[in-house]
């Protein structure tokens, strides 16, 4: 399968300077979105040199992670994931923990740095198959035949709270403690990563981005705008999220897989 993408960032409507960055490798089949924190700039310093060092260490793997390619859909099935993929899974994990601990060495060796962090939500497309791994309150939407859901899971405080039966939707939605986030890349010197596989279908589309724009996104209407090209709906999330606010900065990347033509 092929792919059309389109990314953007922008500041906001309130921020200074802009904490996010993305990353796509469309030939390597990766796309990231990471959303610094930390005084000084020392967020802009975390998410560049974050997505950085995740992108280097994956192409390092790029030949282990080819044999992706060659897999059929039906090799992944409940209880059986197949040893390249077991390779792209841990290929993935490595790399957002070298970016951990290149993110954690740079604040310690830098006070006006010390505590920096970025959340990082990555996504590769091999093939028939999609890996992702997930640090932090970015996050990664999937629109599959008309139906958009979220295929990664919140690391705050609040998202913890409704897992455990804690507090209702309700209460989350007001919550105080929206922006309390349990895990980061750098903040310590090593994290505890989510990854996941899957097969994908032509047709899907995937939707990474920040909490400055999925924090204003509504359930119902995010289907629909992807249903547009790729550039149409990463414009569209842009401005929804500075006409709704724009309280932080807000990053898009749109992806949608497409059959690719028989020569």
């Amino acid at each position: 399968m092929k792919t059309v993408y389109s990314g953007q960032t922008d500041v906001g409507q309130r921020r200074l300077s802009n904490e996010d960055a993305f990353l796509v490798d469309e030939e390597l089949g990766l796309y990231v979105v990471a959303d610094g924190m930390g005084g000084h700039s020392a967020g802009e310093v975390a998410s560049e040199e974050a997505v950085q060092t995740l992108h280097g260490m994956v192409k390092r793997e790029v030949r282990a992670l080819e044999a992706i390619d060659a897999l059929i859909s039906d090799e992944l099935v409940a209880g059986s994931i197949p040893p390249p993929m077991q390779k792209a899974l841990r290929v993935m994990e490595s790399a957002v923990q070298a970016a951990t601990y290149m993110v954690f060495g740079l604040s310690e060796s830098n006070p006006e740095q010390k505590g920096m962090g970025t959340t990082m939500s990555s996504l590769l497309l091999r093939g028939h198959f999609a890996v992702t791994a997930q640090v932090g309150d970015s996050r990664i939407y999937m629109v599959r035949d008309g139906e958009a859901q979220q295929i990664t899971e919140d690391h705050t405080l609040v998202a913890w709270q409704l897992k455990k039966g804690l507090i209702t939707e309700e209460e989350a939605k007001h919550s105080r403690q929206k922006n309390v986030i349990t895990r980061a890349v750098g903040s310590r010197e090593y994290v505890q990563v989510d990854t996941r596989s899957m097969v994908v279908k032509p047709g899907d589309r995937y939707m990474l981005c920040s909490d400055g724009l999925h924090s204003y996104l509504k359930d119902d209407e995010l289907a629909s705008i992807m249903a547009g090209t790729p550039a149409d709906a990463t414009k569209r999330f842009i401005e929804l999220a500075n006409e709704r606010g724009g309280r932080d900065n807000i990053t898009s990347v749109v992806v949608e897989l497409c059959q690719a033509e028989r020569g």
